[in-house]
Order: structure tokens, then sequence, then C-alpha cells
């Protein structure tokens, strides 16, 4: 199968689903095997609801657009053009997924067939609903990817090299189990916000969705801000009281009301607004409905801790000149090249 075919596939699956979206969900005409599939992901997404109460319609949706508006034939074809994707003997690449967020693992499936390899995925029980159909459309729009993409539930085997994303614990495991191997292998990581006191109401709004979108569960996700000494969180909790129904959410709810009755049992220092507690600690990953926060004094220092501490952050949302940083409001809308962990994907696939 050339590149041009899997690069027209995975176009004609960002039409498909750009059918659905937080404002409507619009059955378009003249989208490939809408007849076959159309209804069936709309089942999905109202299973995936029923199976993992945290993939709500909103959250599910905004994944979809999100890939929806990345999978198009230039941008496809800008990514792979910074690599040589010369044909060569497929490989076998196992990719055990995540759950913690809707189609969570789908830049790896994207990657590992692009490259043109064959994929044994093992999907996380929190997430199996969508990459199934997808694999299905798939293979309906090209007929080369049948036998390219595989599931599996059971004990993982015949396979050439691994990606596989967990938890910093699970990390340990599958570095035992895979070592031997040619992998990629992904612990615990989050994004942090650093303000400035130059921020907008309108930036800092946007961080609201930053740190709020699938309910912070998301690598990408801000778990953490670092402000100014005597910075003025009237500011920030002025600019996200739009995100004040969250509370509503029992799940969310359930959260705030256990860890804050932890919190206060320990004695530890809260800032709160009745639906998010802002607590001071040094640590990157901060538990559901708490946000982190750590003073600083001098921004350059502070890059220098970031730098050094930079295995445990994915990404900086930052309007200051810090390397790499992106704006308010886009931690959770990377593109093709914001590889997972800073690790090039593809060009491990090309090099193996």
């Amino acid at each position: 199968m050339l590149l041009e075919n899997r690069i027209e596939a995975f176009s004609l699956l960002g039409e498909f689903l750009n059918q659905f979206t937080r404002n409507k969900i619009n059955k378009k005409k003249n989208i490939l095997y809408n007849d076959l599939f159309f209804d069936a992901f709309k089942l999905q997404i109202k299973r995936a609801k029923e199976s993992n109460s945290w993939f709500t319609d909103d959250n599910v949706l905004f994944a979809f657009e999100s890939w929806a508006s990345i999978l198009t034939k230039d941008n496809l074809n800008n990514w792979v053009s910074k690599y040589n994707l010369t044909q060569k003997k497929s490989k076998v690449i196992a990719v055990i997924m995540a759950g913690n967020i809707p189609l969570v693992g789908f830049h790896d499936f994207l990657t590992v067939l692009i490259s043109g390899n064959t994929i044994l995925v093992k999907q996380s029980s929190n997430d199996s609903y969508f990459l199934p159909l997808v694999a299905k459309y798939l293979e309906h729009i090209e007929s080369n990817f049948k036998g390219k993409i595989r599931f599996t539930e059971g004990k993982i085997k015949n396979f050439d090299a691994v990606i596989a994303t967990g938890s910093n614990n699970t990390a340990r495991y599958f570095d035992y189990y895979f070592g031997k191997h040619p992998h990629i292998i992904r612990q615990n990581r989050n994004a942090v916000a650093v303000l400035t006191n130059n921020e907008s109401i309108a930036d800092l709004e946007n961080l609201g969705d930053d740190i709020f979108r699938y309910f912070g569960l998301g690598c990408r996700s801000v778990s953490k801000i670092f402000v100014p000494k005597a910075y003025n969180f009237d500011l920030f909790f002025n600019a996200i009281y739009k995100f004040k129904d969250f509370i509503n959410y029992q799940k969310y709810d359930n959260n705030y009301t256990y860890n804050k009755t932890v919190y206060l049992m320990s004695l530890f220092k809260l800032l709160e607004n009745g639906f998010l507690m802002l607590k001071e600690d040094a640590s990157y990953s901060s538990p559901i409905a708490t946000l982190f926060y750590e003073y600083y004094t001098d921004l350059e220092e502070l890059k220098l801790k970031l730098r050094a501490e930079k295995e445990q952050i994915q990404v900086v949302v930052s309007n200051a000149r810090i390397k790499n940083s992106v704006r308010f409001g886009k931690t959770q809308q990377p593109q093709l090249n914001d590889y997972a962990d800073g690790v090039d994907t593809l060009a491990f696939l090309i090099d193996l």
C-alpha cells in the first residue's frame, strides 16, 4: 500500500469524524460508507458514556472534533514530508494504550499505520469503543488495511517493537517485560501553567479549558500553576467561574468532597471557590478537582527548574518566553508533530 493511499484513507476518516461536533451531530451527504458507520458511531458514543461516565458527550465529541480538524491531506502530507518513509518490510508494533480520555491512543494508532507497519492493539477497558470501529471504517475505505490492524485482549506476543503508555507503576512492569525489545514506554506526565501577572481575562478563561477539559484526566491537562509571589488568586477564580457547573457532575463532586475532606483532616491550607481547590504543593500531579500551585520569585530560575524536571512535564502553557510553551487554551489541541513525552514516534518506527 502506497503512502498516498494511507494518507487518503485517514483524510477520509477525518471527513467522517467531522460529522460529530459538540454543536451538532449531523449526518452529511457524500461521506463514504455513512450508511454503514454513522449510526454505529452514534451508538458507541452512548455505550462509551454508559461504560465510563467520565466520557461525557462533550468530551467525546471534543476528541472527535480535534482529530477531524487534524486529519486533512495537507496536515498529513506536511507531517510526513519531514521523514524518509520509503517502503520497507512491515513490522508488527504492539501498542498498549491508556484509557484516561477518549481516543487517547489514536496518535500511536495513526503513526504506526502511516509508517506502513502493522499494529497490534491492546486497549484499556476504559476506552475500548471507538478504535475498533475506526479500524473497520479504514478497512472499508482502503482494503489493504485488512490484516494490518489487529486487536488483542490477551498476552502480547509475536511483535517487533512496543509502544506502551501507563502510570509510573505500570511503566516498571512494561520495562520488565518489554525492555529487551525496541520500545517507547511512557509514564505519568502533566501540563503546567506559568503565570506572570500579565495575563488577560481571556487568557485565564482559556486556562480554565486547559484545566477542566476531560475533567483534568489527560496528560496534557494543567494540574499545576506557577505564580509570582503575592499573586492575586481572585483574578484566576473570577476568570474560571464559567466552569462552576462541573460540581453538578456527580463523579467530579465526589472527588471534590473526598479530597477536600482529606486535606482538611490533614490541616492543609486550601484556597477554593466551591468547585476547584488550590493547594500549595511541590508535586506536579494533582487529584481531580484540585490544582496545585507554587510560588516563584525569578522567572529565569523557574525556567531552569522546569528544564531540570522536564521528565514530569508534558507541556507548559504560558505567555512568557518559555521554550516550546503553548498559548492558553491550547494544551488539549496538539498537532501531529506534538509527540507524547517529546519522543518522536514516527522517527522511532522508521529507524527500526
